[in-house]
């Protein structure tokens, strides 16, 4: 079992925690204000080497594990910040770094590791198919010694921050393969060269701070070297990382609770009504000692989730999971601190609405917590597919 009290793990805590220091609530706040990018905070992290935890260290990385990582995107959390405009980097390189030539893996992880190129983006999800994704239209024809792409994609993060993309699209028609599996590959993109050559950028305003695009393909070259791994396999290269970017979404979800509660009982200690701290009733007591306890209880499956997959075991079921569980414990802790704050909940200056919407995400996103109710309802404990 991982011992998320050891001294490596209590040491990377207070790293982050001490680099988060560095970047106060205002520094969030105008952020979200200007609906802009953590340029600053996102060099910083960059430079510490934080974003590089997982990279091996062969290719200039740290070559920690998923428990570690997980550590680093809960403290960001945990400390106010928001690293949904990080995370990209995180669980994008596991397709390179499992899947990827040795060629690719020597030329990009370095430059990855050090800060010189950025893999933020991941472009899978299409307007007509969502979740659906044996069903995506987007296709890549091999013409020569390169790829022509034609296509549309929607809800890719962080591409105007990103000079490197994971881009999913069918290499083979679905009605010519066996399973609706195969026949899709993926490839990494220079959107250096891309936009603006074949590729079209249309950003798309949402409630949250949240850099998210609609893309556009039309006839864009890339070249034939691009593709990671085998033709026809990169639905199974795919689900590869996915276990990983749930396990740390759940951490994500897990730091963003503790901070909920953690400022709820901050206020609700210091707020005097009636000639009583509100923190003396039970009214309010209750629904903050409910989220501790549900954040708690979500902890564990992280821990369990993170053991699985740095232990090479199959972790999709406790990914899954994890990541239920951390989505909806922080949603609901997000609800009680902004109970407890009343009126002043919905104050800027007091971040809990910032807080709020930011964390409201993750019950849609990175997958929908319905989807994850059919995979546990299919794979677990047996019962008919319901899509």
């Amino acid at each position: 079992m991982t011992d998320r009290n050891s001294d490596e793990l209590n040491a990377i805590r207070e790293g982050v925690r001490a680099l988060c220091a560095e970047f106060d609530a205002a520094y969030w706040r105008k952020v979200d204000e200007e609906k802009g990018f953590p340029e600053t905070f996102v060099k910083a992290l960059t430079d510490a080497g934080w974003l590089a935890a997982m990279i091996p260290v062969e290719y200039g990385g740290s070559g920690l594990g998923l428990a570690e990582a997980s550590v680093i995107l809960e403290e960001v959390n945990r400390c106010g910040g928001n690293s949904g405009t990080v995370h990209g980097q995180m669980y994008n390189m596991f397709t390179l770094l499992r899947n990827g030539s040795e060629a690719q893996k020597s030329y990009y992880l370095p430059k990855l590791a050090s800060g010189e190129l950025r893999l933020q983006s991941m472009a899978v999800t299409e307007p007509t198919t969502g979740t659906d994704t044996t069903k995506i239209k987007t296709t890549a024809i091999k013409r020569g010694d390169k790829y022509v792409i034609n296509g549309q994609k929607v809800w890719i993060s962080r591409v105007q921050h990103s000079d490197l993309m994971i881009l999913l699209a069918r290499t083979t028609p679905l009605a010519d393969v066996k399973k609706k599996s195969e026949g899709m590959s993926i490839f990494l993109v220079d959107l250096r060269e891309a936009i603006g050559n074949g590729l079209t950028v249309q950003p798309i305003a949402n409630m949250v701070n949240h850099e998210t695009n609609e893309l556009f393909f039309d006839n864009l070259e890339i070249p034939a070297d691009s593709l990671i791994g085998e033709e026809g396999k990169g639905f199974r290269y795919i689900l590869d990382g996915l276990n990983a970017e749930r396990t740390l979404i759940a951490a994500e979800c897990i730091g963003d609770g503790r901070w909920f509660i953690e400022k709820a009982s901050a206020y609700a200690r210091d707020r005097v009504v009636f000639g009583r701290p509100i923190g003396q009733n039970q009214g309010v007591q209750f629904p903050i000692a409910e989220a501790h306890i549900e954040i708690e209880a979500a902890d564990l499956m992280r821990w369990r989730a993170c053991e699985e997959y740095d232990s090479g075991i199959n972790a999709g079921a406790s990914a899954n999971m994890a990541k239920y569980l951390a989505a909806k414990a922080s949603w609901e802790a997000a609800n009680a601190c902004l109970q407890t704050h009343g009126g002043f909940g919905f104050a800027c200056e007091y971040d809990v609405e910032r807080k709020f919407r930011e964390t409201r995400l993750y019950q849609v996103a990175p997958i929908s917590t319905n989807l994850i109710l059919s995979y546990v309802a299919e794979h677990l404990l047996e019962l008919p597919r319901s899509f």
